[in-house]
């Protein structure tokens, strides 16, 4: 159903998606504890997982569960407010050398800020280990005396391109709309962080930038069935948004939005403008949208194809039901639990893993009659 005659079209399924008709049975397992502010984490190929924690440490974290102690050589980060060390990627070649990606907030000498992303390799010792050769291969332009939206989720596309995804940094807010710079943009760049010939480049851009207009943007995926980049972006009061970027093309911010300013007010031109996409979905009120993972695994066989969308504010994972790009059904999991959750990912062994960024622990969603803890 379309609404909006006369005006730019807009999808009356965008929110409020129902309730699936059966509800989920799940067990939520603590797995580790003891984190501070964890925000990003990856899954070894030897089991263990390698979890950020804002505060500028990268850990391992061991099969049993116990942390490690902190890696040596991470960066110096930028940790103020929503800024610090935060998302971790390994390269598609991993296991051959060690190498992997980190995105942070990087201090400048002038006090100000930025979301740089750096790649370097990762050498074991003993139970914990160290990255050498770390060399920066972005940097956003320009920085910023903010400590809030940094963006800074990374992940690898089918062709082996990597995207990072950034922040208005809230003090720039209009520069989300300026192609020359990467601002509030998605972010297209190759491993060892030169341009893709295929990049947008339209004139007036900067040729790393892959779409522009972007608020905060926290959570990216590539969706296995087409192989296409999705991302969770925040809105401010009211308006988070679940998009699906494409190259060359605008996604509203500031001049859009579903949100109203904190202090009250409105923001931009409205919802809706010609030449401007609209988000798949959105949420009013906000939940405060984390990472972003589509599910393919044989544990949650009805879940296949499903979209899991983390909630900070809203404390909760809510699990997508989509048809195409429609959302034809929405379930809250985990309110109960009163958690912020910062990551979502599916695990090796078919479950769902969690980041909660207040109790600083690694859950583990499994369904309610099964499956032991990996070995």
């Amino acid at each position: 159903m379309l609404i909006g005659a006369g005006a730019p079209v807009v999808w009356a399924a965008q929110t409020d998606a129902p309730a699936p008709a059966k509800s989920s049975n799940i067990k939520v397992s603590a797995f580790a504890s003891g984190l501070e502010n964890p925000w990003g984490m990856q899954f070894l190929p030897d089991g263990r997982l390698l979890v950020t924690e804002r505060p500028g440490r990268l850990r391992y974290i061991a099969k049993d569960g116990r942390l490690s102690a902190p890696i040596a050589g991470v960066p110096d980060v930028a940790a103020v407010n929503q800024g610090g060390l935060l998302d971790v990627l390994l390269a598609p070649d991993f296991e051959k050398t060690g190498t992997i990606y980190l995105s942070y907030g990087e201090p400048r000498e002038d006090g100000t800020n930025s979301t740089v992303v750096a790649r370097a390799k990762l050498v074991a010792d003993g139970d914990t280990g160290r990255l050498e050769d770390l060399k920066v291969i972005f940097r956003q332009e320009p920085s910023a005396d903010s400590g809030h939206h940094f963006g800074s989720r990374l992940v690898w596309g089918k062709d082996g391109t990597l995207f990072i995804t950034t922040g208005d940094r809230n003090k720039l807010r209009p520069e989300a709309q300026n192609p020359a710079n990467t601002v509030g943009k998605i972010v297209r760049i190759n491993a060892d962080g030169s341009i893709p010939a295929d990049n947008p480049k339209l004139p007036g851009w900067a040729p790393e930038v892959w779409s522009i207009g972007h608020r905060s943007v926290q959570g990216a995926a590539i969706r296995p069935e087409n192989g296409k980049l999705y991302t969770l972006e925040h809105g401010p009061r009211g308006g988070d948004e679940l998009n699906h970027p494409e190259a060359g093309k605008n996604y509203g911010w500031p001049i859009i939005t579903y949100g109203k300013e904190y202090i009250g007010g409105s923001i931009g031109e409205g919802t809706a403008k010609e030449g401007l996409e609209q988000p798949i979905y959105y949420w009013v009120p906000s939940i405060a949208v984390s990472n972003l993972a589509f599910y393919d695994g044989d544990l949650f066989p009805e879940w296949k194809g499903n979209a899991l969308v983390g909630g900070l504010a809203g404390t909760r994972v809510e699990r997508l039901v989509l048809n195409g790009d429609d959302v034809v059904a929405a379930e809250v999991l985990l309110e109960d639990q009163g958690k912020r959750i910062r990551d979502v990912r599916q695990g090796p062994d078919g479950a769902i893993w969690l980041l909660a960024d207040d109790t600083g622990e690694v859950l583990r969603v499994t369904p309610a009659e099964a499956a032991p803890k990996p070995e």
